[in-house]
């Protein structure tokens, strides 16, 4: 009961606009503040030595100010680019999400959360899908990783993947899925990393769908295949994707097809027959040009009673044509002299 109850929180768990004041004007009081205290302070000693009293209590107050409270005011400064967000946390508890450009200033004790600042896996792309505060060099998380999170539109390009289609043939496919953050609460505190979780359910999506096209129809033009039907497939592709991560707050906007080939070990036997095919269907194409042209020439010679032929002559005639017509190679003319009979 009490593990449903903490998944349909997950599930419905909405983003909270957390409480904040303008970051440049609490950065100009606070310097303010904090040279006054110095001053105090200084003053205070100054004072001290000359035996003034409250001195002892100015030197308190400038130096809890000036080196304890200024400092951890600074903390709670933020900056935030077009399209980027904070998810922030109180002693453990959502504190709520900073969004939108700006400078801003929140409750110094707050942290900010993104499981992916120190994810390098090779599952979420390249390097270059990283924070670059998050990546050093050599390609190990940075001692300062971006806590921020991107709502840009992203791209994802998973690793291709050999699958078996409908009737058990091997093929490799990759697909490229254009996703961003729609729930940043979701986003972090429902998965443990939502670039990894986005592209495990990408496997898993497409074997559930590669699984129920052939690679090619075998000759029937309602029959939908993975190579002829790409975009119904891209569509079915995105739904099951976007039922699966919802649970993590991102948003599907694309899923396409990249790369589509027959695995290498069947490669050289599915092309024979698709050249088979290809030959099957051109052959078929020629006879019935052939037989029309025949038809057309017989109908001709009657009707203008150039000859007249009987059946069997007609018969050679018919063979004579769909030799020449069908034939491979140019024909070699025989021209008779005599009759025909």
């Amino acid at each position: 009961m009490s593990e449903t109850i903490i998944n349909q929180k997950a599930i419905h768990r909405v983003e909270i606009t957390p409480k904040f004041l303008n970051g440049m004007f609490m950065l100009i009081v606070n310097i303010i503040l904090t040279i006054a205290g110095l001053i105090a302070f200084i003053v205070g000693i100054a004072f001290a030595d000359a035996g003034a009293g409250g001195a002892v209590l100015m030197i308190i107050l400038g130096a809890v100010y000036s080196f304890l409270i200024g400092p951890l005011l600074f903390c709670g400064l933020k900056i935030l680019k077009p399209n980027e967000a904070l998810v922030l946390t109180l002693f453990g508890k959502y504190f709520g999400t900073l969004k939108g450009e700006g400078f801003y200033f929140v409750n110094p004790f707050v942290v900010a959360v993104n499981p992916d600042a120190f994810a390098t896996s090779a599952a979420t792309g390249s390097a270059e899908s990283q924070p670059k505060s998050a990546i050093t060099a050599g390609g190990k998380p940075a001692a300062f990783p971006n806590k921020k999170l991107s709502l840009k539109t992203m791209t994802l390009d998973n690793d291709r993947q050999k699958i078996n289609d409908q009737l058990g043939n091997p093929v490799i496919i990759g697909i490229v899925v254009i996703w961003k953050i729609v729930n940043t609460a979701k986003a972090v505190f429902n998965v443990d990393n939502y670039k990894e979780f986005l592209s495990i359910q990408c496997d898993s999506a497409l074997r559930n769908i590669v699984r129920l096209y052939p690679y090619d129809s075998t000759g029937t033009d309602s029959e939908k295949s993975l190579q002829g039907s790409s975009v119904e497939i891209s569509e079915r592709l995105k739904d099951e994707i976007q039922a699966k991560v919802n649970i993590a707050g991102l948003e599907v906007v694309e899923a396409r097809i990249t790369h589509l080939t027959y695995a290498p070990e069947i490669a050289a036997a599915m092309l024979q027959r698709q050249q088979a095919s290809a030959i099957i269907d051109a052959k078929k194409l020629i006879v019935e040009g052939a037989v029309g042209m025949v038809e057309m020439a017989l109908a001709q010679l009657s009707e203008n009673n150039i000859v007249v032929l009987d059946e069997e002559r007609k018969a050679a005639m018919v063979s004579n044509l769909l030799v020449v017509l069908c034939g491979n190679k140019d024909a070699q003319p025989i021209v008779n002299s005599g009759s025909i009979y």
